[in-house]
């Protein structure tokens, strides 16, 4: 498989994995506020947020998010990266109508749709502004090439 083949892949599967943290943090915390409400500044509110596994849920999953992140930031550009993490918006969005039974409403589908075509969008534009043989900003740095240069 060519090098850029294996960087579309790269670029795929960890947007789809963080894609899926991010989803899984919000459905979690969701499902934890059910299960500790009503929210109070006391103890009793403390125990019911960790006594329920879904808080547990989202910390993995914050973790998982975290790494995922750290990994394709080391290689993807930052803009249209940072951009195609708002997709969390739709995906939850969607996951919550499904789990637990939130209205689609005209509105929201009409923003949900924004959100993407804003997304692919930064990402045309980020394509056209480096490239395609440029060097990584790691090697370029390593190189000693500054900005600019």
């Amino acid at each position: 498989m060519s090098g850029s083949g294996r960087t579309w892949r790269f670029y795929l599967c960890g947007f789809l994995l963080l894609l899926a943290f991010d989803t899984i943090v919000q459905l979690s915390f969701k499902n934890t506020g059910v299960h500790a409400f009503p929210p109070e500044a006391n103890w009793a509110w403390v125990q019911r947020v960790f006594g329920h596994p879904w808080i547990y849920i989202a910390l993995a999953a914050y973790l998982g998010n975290f790494f995922t992140w750290m990994s394709l930031l080391k290689h993807a550009p930052i803009g249209p990266a940072f951009a195609a993490t708002h997709l969390d918006v739709v995906t939850v969005m969607f996951a919550s109508a499904w789990i637990f039974h939130e209205a689609l409403t005209p509105m929201r589908l009409l923003g949900a749709g924004v959100i993407v075509l804003g997304i692919v969008c930064l990402a045309f534009a980020e394509s056209g502004a480096h490239p395609e043989n440029d060097a990584p900003t790691e090697a370029k740095g390593a190189l000693g090439v500054t900005a600019g240069s």
